[in-house]
């Protein structure tokens, strides 16, 4: 495990959205998730202090004081080494839980390539709907890759399997195009 290397310390995050329209509780919810909080108790979370954490939070506090809410951000320094560390394999583990869900339904979209090509159903339908679902992929990782302060061990692993992925997805699609032109005869031809 790293430091919290950029020389940042903490922010730690207060919200209570009592007296506040209903669904703000889920707003602040949804947007601290996003950033990757570390919830240390209801409604009290930490992130790694960041140009990027910081704005985000600020602009949270504020829709929360507009809308009825009452927030914080504190910065702060842990002292402990043994505790920073702790706190930031906590992120990781979080972050290596979310890869490891993407690393877990990955085999189906790479399944589904076999058996459509076992079927005789490499067309460049299946092509399109293949890269929406690849897409997909690379989106759910880049949210995940964002709130990735502290470069979870899975992450690397889910890149990979990402690449493989997309190189499987390649081989469709050449076997696609080869059953559309067999004998390569309109290769020159395609755009």
């Amino acid at each position: 495990m790293t430091d919290n290397t950029d020389g940042s310390g903490w922010l730690l995050i207060s919200v209570s959205t009592a007296g506040a329209a209903p669904t703000l509780r889920v707003q602040v919810w949804r947007k601290l998730r996003s950033l990757g909080a570390l919830y240390l108790q209801q409604s009290v979370c930490l992130l790694p202090e960041r140009q990027y954490t910081v704005q985000q939070v600020r602009r949270l506090l504020d829709r929360v004081h507009q809308q009825g809410g009452t927030g914080r951000m504190l910065r702060l320094t842990l002292t402990d080494q043994a505790e920073e560390r702790q706190i930031i394999g906590e992120f990781d583990a979080a972050r290596d839980a979310e890869y490891n869900e993407v690393l877990e339904r990955l085999p189906a979209f790479r399944q589904e390539l076999t058996h459509e090509r076992e079927r005789g159903r490499a067309t460049y339908a299946e092509v399109e709907e293949s890269e929406a679902d690849l897409e997909r992929f690379r989106a759910w990782m880049a949210k995940i890759a964002a709130r990735d302060y502290f470069a979870a061990p899975a992450g690397a692993t889910a890149r990979a399997a990402i690449e493989e992925a997309a190189a499987d997805l390649a081989a469709f699609e050449q076997d696609a195009l080869a059953a559309e032109y067999p004998g390569g005869a309109a290769g020159s031809e395609r755009p």
